[in-house]
């Protein structure tokens, strides 16, 4: 079973030459075996998540070259939950995008550009969750990097490259930064290997220890958006392609949470940074659901709700008990889900209507119903309502500080309180505004195309025939909508037939959020024997140096 480790990265890798190798052509082939890699990916994630939890973490050097030497990747509970999660999600993004990149005709750049791009940041992710040591960590990082700016800006628009350029600048400082934590620690422990560094860094000096804890949680931080390291991402997530939008507000900033809560579990057990960290959480809950408050965007009521749950999972990281690590998994693994399904939902609600500006949608409830469903599970599941398992993460989270019973533990407790009723309130008033009201005046705007945001204002010409028919052609915009580009900054035709791939695939995601709380019996039983195992830390120390 070991040997099935590295697959996860591998084969993604692989398909990517592949389809680089074959180009534009053999499109319906190269559709199929981008959903069969991310199917197989799927399939081992789960094989994983099994072995590991009946077997104890699963741990491989490639090229048998022991560690500090080699490079190891190990899959224990938490890792093997991550990849599932993360490749279930991944999988039905990629089917939402094959729907909006058909129903764009977006026939040759897609398969050899978004494709490739697409597979190579799934591989990055992977690479994260099994990383056993601190640089391919680092690697994983970059590969992400690197796939997410193509990904940003795919289309050439000028939001688009602005808003890419931004994120890679932040993402550039946090890598170096890394570096340098990387090349410290390295100093002090002669090793970057995990399972080395979890003895060696508790020989290190009091003051060396709590630098570099200080430093990998600052670069960890950048990448989850942890407030007040989160100012990049209002900004940069909305303006890419609905599926790229909802996997890296889904999956990116959870490798983030997901680095700290392995560094701070297996590297410093007991860590002195606690009450940052508690600050930081309270800080992130607050700030964000406040701006999401403020927002008239859907995407950026998202992006300001993302901020602010991602203090939920900080929350369970400094309180470090194995309660609270336990609910920082489960609302880690259930945010991932909702959110990426929140965001698929805005992209329907963009096709649709041409535009997320609430000020400008109403009447969705009436006019599109399938839609309107598929928003309200989700939004009740981002806000807690009982039985979601939003609810059963919460309480989770909050049983623990309450049983920590410190001031920062209480003060957690009541903004995650306030924070989930001001959730409510946020996506009660998107029900309001977009679904439930009716529509005003100018808001239908079927078979229009909307203006490529490529396009010069006086370039416009008028259609006689179908409006339907005239996609890429730079029709005027009418009043009520918005400029708005497909997966290349090409055109968008708004209908109120949506594609049936688009429809498919959130409602699978919605139903992936429920299952959830279907299973949320054993899914909490697996994150309290994940917790356990990494506040004991032996097993995965043992699994990796064979002792």
């Amino acid at each position: 079973m070991n040997a099935l480790v590295p697959l996860p990265v591998l084969l993604p890798l692989c398909v990517t030459g592949l389809k680089l190798a074959i180009g534009p052509r053999l499109q319906r082939f190269q559709r199929f075996i981008s959903l069969a890699v991310l199917g197989a990916v799927l399939v081992l994630s789960v094989l994983l998540m099994i072995a590991a939890d009946r077997h104890g973490p699963l741990s491989v050097h490639l090229g048998d070259f022991a560690p500090p030497i080699g490079i190891t990747l190990v899959a224990d509970r938490l890792a093997g939950l991550m990849l599932t999660v993360s490749s279930a999600v991944t999988l039905l993004v990629h089917v939402y995008s094959l729907g909006q990149g058909m129903a764009d005709r977006d026939d040759q750049t897609p398969v050899g550009v978004f494709h490739p791009a697409y597979l190579i940041l799934v591989a990055g992710v992977s690479c994260t969750f099994l990383a056993g040591d601190l640089v391919n960590l680092y690697v994983g990082f970059e590969i992400m990097l690197v796939a997410s700016f193509v990904l940003l800006t795919i289309g050439g628009t000028a939001t688009r490259i602005r808003a890419g350029s931004t994120y890679v600048i932040i993402s550039l400082f946090s890598s170096v930064l890394f570096l340098v934590a990387i090349a410290m620690t390295y100093a002090f422990a002669g090793t970057v290997n995990f399972a080395q560094l979890a003895g060696r860094l508790q020989e290190a000096p009091d003051g060396a220890r709590t630098l570099l804890e200080a430093m990998l949680l600052t670069v960890f931080a950048i990448k989850a958006a942890v407030f007040p390291l989160a100012a990049w991402l209002p900004d940069s997530y909305p303006t890419a392609p609905a599926p790229v939008t909802a996997v890296f507000a889904g999956l990116l900033t959870k490798v983030g949470v997901y680095s700290m809560l392995r560094t701070q579990t297996l590297l410093f057990p007991g860590h002195r940074l606690g009450d940052l960290l508690m600050l930081a959480a309270l800080a992130s809950m607050v700030v964000g659901i406040l701006g999401a408050v403020a927002q008239t965007d859907l995407k950026r009521v998202l992006s300001f709700t993302l901020i602010s749950h991602i203090g939920y999972m900080v929350f369970g990281i400094a309180l470090a008990g194995r309660g609270s690590i336990s609910g920082a998994i489960v609302y880690v693994a259930h945010h991932i889900t909702v959110q990426t399904t929140l965001f698929l939902v805005a992209g329907l609600v963009e096709r649709r209507d041409g535009t997320t500006e609430l000020t400008r949608l109403g009447g969705l409830a009436k006019s599109a119903p399938l839609v309107a469903v598929l928003f309200f599970v989700p939004a009740m599941n981002l806000a807690g309502i009982p039985p979601l398992s939003g609810f059963i993460g919460k309480v989770g989270l909050m049983r623990a500080g309450i049983d920590n019973g410190g001031g920062w533990a209480w003060a957690l407790v009541a903004g995650s309180a306030a924070t989930s009723l001001l959730t409510l309130y946020v996506m009660a008033k998107v029900w309001n505004l977009a679904f439930w009201r009716d529509a005003p005046p100018g808001a239908e705007g079927e078979g229009v195309v909307l203006e490529s945001a490529g396009d010069e204002p006086g370039d416009d010409e008028e259609d006689e025939g179908d409006p339907a028919e005239g996609a890429g052609r730079g029709l005027p915009v009418p009043a009520g909508a918005v400029v708005s580009a497909g997966l290349l900054g090409q055109s968008i035709t708004t209908t109120k037939r949506l594609p049936w791939p688009m429809l498919l695939a959130t409602g699978a995601a919605v139903a992936l959020g429920l299952l959830y709380t279907v299973l949320g019996g054993p899914l909490t039983t697996f994150t309290e024997a994940a917790a356990a195992e990494l506040l004991a830390r032996t097993p995965y120390i043992e699994a990796v140096l064979g002792r």
